[in-house]
């Protein structure tokens, strides 16, 4: 399981759980959050290739040069989809129930840039880090910052026990 220290000093772990078809065979995963060891909420149903997806987008901006001089602050810029530009998500995942309402809980990654001046350097130090939001059903919400190196780590992880969870006996 996944697991986040966040900035309120809860801790959200985050499990990958099997969706099965009709005869109980598993195909895609959702994730199950837990705020300090207590049920949170379920969400991102057929989430897994989203997650393989980000992991390999990570891993690639990481190994790269670009803009970011420091591999922590080099995040993917080309997640995005048909629509267009994302805003700096990463990804977003809700609870969905069978008629497509959503409620039950929310799991998201943005990317927010943050200036720091430097004031005997007589600069600013521009840093990106991926701010991980998770909001329970009953509302309330908590957030994790990360590096890219950290979330690189947390998405990993949560590849490899999909991968797990999705293997046959």
């Amino acid at each position: 399981m996944g697991g986040l220290r966040c900035v309120d000093g809860s801790y959200l772990t985050v499990t990958p759980v099997a969706c099965t078809d009709s005869v109980g065979i598993p195909y895609e995963v959702m994730l199950e959050l837990r705020r300090d060891g207590r049920p949170y909420g379920i969400v991102g149903e057929r989430c897994g290739w989203l997650l393989e997806r980000l992991a390999h987008g990570v891993s690639r901006a990481r190994a790269g040069q670009g803009d970011w001089p420091d591999p922590d602050d080099r995040f993917p810029d080309d997640l995005h989809d048909d629509s267009g530009d994302r805003g700096g998500e990463l990804f977003s995942f809700r609870h969905r129930t069978r008629s497509g309402a959503t409620g039950g809980g929310e799991l998201r990654c943005q990317l927010r840039t943050i200036p720091i001046w430097l004031s005997d350097q007589g600069r600013w130090r521009v840093t990106r880090r991926a701010y991980v939001e998770a909001w329970g059903s009953s509302g309330v919400g908590m957030r994790a910052v990360l590096t890219s190196s950290e979330l690189a780590t947390f998405v990993e992880t949560l590849v490899g026990e999909a991968e797990s969870c999705l293997e046959p006996g």
